[in-house]
C-alpha cells in the first residue's frame, strides 16, 4: 500500500515563496511603459483624425461658397453670409452652412479671404495651434 502522506505533502518553503519587491517593481515599470506607448498612439490618432477632418472640411466649405456664388452672382463678404441671408444677396437659397461648420476641428474660426491669392477666394485652417505656419498638426490647411 502506498503512503498517503506523500500525496498530501505540503510544498517546501522555497516553492511557496512569493514575488520579491524587485520583481514587483519591474512588473509595474513594464506596465507603465506599455500604457505610455498605447496612450501616445491613441492621443496621436485623435490629432491625425482632426487633421484629416480639417482637409475635408475646407473642401466642403469651398463648395458651399461656390454654391452661394452661383445663386447670388457674387462671393460672400464673410462666411457668416453662408448661414444668414445678407440684405443685398438676391437669389440667396441658403442657409448653405451651419455656424458649427465655420470652425475648424480644434475650435478656431476658419479664415476666409475674397479675393484670394491667385484665385477668387481662399479658405485657410491654421492647424492645431491656430497660428500661421507650423509643421505636423500645426501646419496650415488651404483650399486648393
Amino acid at each position: 500500500m502506498r503512503n498517503t502522506r506523500s500525496l498530501t505533502r505540503s510544498p517546501t518553503a522555497a516553492a511557496q515563496r512569493g514575488m520579491s519587491l524587485i520583481e514587483i517593481i519591474i512588473v509595474i515599470v513594464l506596465i507603465g511603459a506599455v500604457l505610455t506607448f498605447v496612450g501616445s498612439r491613441v492621443l496621436g490618432g485623435a490629432d491625425r483624425a482632426k487633421a484629416n477632418l480639417a482637409k475635408s472640411q475646407v473642401a466642403t466649405l469651398a463648395q458651399k461658397v461656390e454654391s452661394f456664388q452661383m445663386d447670388t452672382g457674387r462671393l460672400p463678404n464673410t462666411l457668416d453670409e453662408l448661414v444668414t441671408q445678407p440684405g443685398d444677396a438676391a437669389g440667396w437659397l441658403g442657409p448653405y452652412a451651419k455656424d458649427s461648420e465655420l470652425k475648424d476641428p480644434w475650435g478656431h474660426a476658419i479664415e476666409y479671404r475674397a479675393p484670394g491669392d491667385g484665385r477668387d477666394f481662399d479658405l485657410v485652417i491654421l492647424g492645431k495651434d491656430g497660428k500661421v505656419g507650423g509643421s505636423s498638426y500645426d501646419t496650415d490647411i488651404k483650399y486648393e
